[in-house]
């Protein structure tokens, strides 16, 4: 992708020059794959607009890459974790117990997931959490007693979904996506349907009827995809009434071959994500070790570049590739200029 260089005021936060000592000089990225395209764009206009060669970033999912973060301390580990999610407390201990005990928290702006079909495909245009649940659970309510799923396509439970089988790749276990799918899309349909009353009611533990709601079925219905969205976009390929999940700037760079769901009745957008009106939106991320600022040249300025009014905010090319500019950004400059870490 091509880039117009940036203003003055952007250039002056990176325009420092590249003279620290250091065996490795360009900073290291990897994790999610849904904050890839973003950390993609901003490292390539790092490397044109400033004296810093370009980060290499990788992608792999938010669990792979805070794992990596979590490693260790030293050129040999990378210097920031893209992430779809949180960090999560087992996280952060695993990075203390290898000497990643300063940890400068990121959040970039906001990003909704999706659920998109082959654009030859059904069209999936009336999704609720509901649906979700009773299309990919092992138990569902029928009648108001809780049974194995009985349902084989999506017109059995909604007379407003395709007749066609049910067929969903969803983000896999180790993917920040997975996380937000499950709490506002999986979790919330097992509540809205009563499935998770039902639990409570014949005997399980609020813990345990809480983790049953999350379960999938294991019989085909639901695929997981392990790799980034390129997997899921190929399996929808191959399947023509699959369903798949995907984050919005995903999507919106390939409305040529997918055509999205509504949910709730809502259509996904920047605008409807911006406005809380699309139910099913998360914060973005990247972690920064702060021991590798002023070792691995660049750190410190690439995060400030990254969050810079220029790229992340409301007008920034970051926006029209699909981020939610974050309306606390301000906040975040001041948190990373100071090398704020987390409590």
């Amino acid at each position: 992708m091509s880039f117009v260089k940036l203003t003055a005021s952007a250039l002056a936060i990176a325009a420092v020059s590249a003279t620290t000592a250091a065996a490795r000089d360009n900073v290291q990225v990897a994790g999610s794959s849904t904050v890839l395209p973003y950390a993609s764009i901003v490292a390539e206009a790092f490397g044109e607009n400033t004296d810093f060669p370009t980060p290499v970033v990788e992608s792999g999912g938010s669990s792979a890459g805070l794992k990596r973060f979590c490693q260790g301390v030293g050129e040999e580990h990378t210097d920031v974790a893209n992430a779809s999610r949180k960090i999560r407390e087992k996280e952060i201990k695993a990075c203390a117990e290898n000497g990643v005990t300063d940890i400068i928290e990121v959040r970039i702006g906001y990003d909704g997931i999706v659920f998109a079909s082959q654009i030859d495909g059904p069209a999936y245009t009336a999704f609720t959490p509901s649906d979700i649940f009773n299309a990919l659970a092992p138990k569902v309510i029928v009648d108001g007693a809780l049974v194995d799923n009985p349902y084989k396509q999506w017109a059995d439970f909604n007379a407003d979904l395709p007749a066609s089988d049910i067929l969903a790749f969803i983000p896999g276990t180790k993917h920040g996506t997975r996380e937000v799918f499950e709490e506002k899309v999986v979790a919330a349909g097992c509540e809205a349907t009563g499935a998770f009353e039902a639990m409570m009611a014949a005997g399980m533990s609020e813990d345990d009827a809480e983790d049953a709601c999350l379960e999938v079925a294991s019989d085909g219905r639901a695929v997981d995809i392990d790799g980034d969205y390129t997997e899921t976009l190929a399996s929808i390929d191959a399947n023509a009434n699959g369903i798949g999940v995907f984050g919005l700037a995903f999507y919106e760079n390939n409305t040529d071959k997918l055509k999205v769901a509504t949910m709730s009745g809502v259509s996904p957008s920047t605008e409807t994500i911006a406005t809380g009106e699309y139910p099913v939106s998360r914060p973005l991320f990247f972690y920064v070790k702060k021991a590798h600022i002023g070792v691995i040249p660049g750190l410190k300025e690439y995060a400030q570049f990254f969050i810079s009014d220029e790229l992340a905010g409301p007008t920034g090319p970051l926006a029209q590739y699909g981020l939610v500019s974050d309306p606390e950004l301000a906040a975040t400059q001041s948190a990373i200029a100071a090398e704020e870490t987390m409590n």
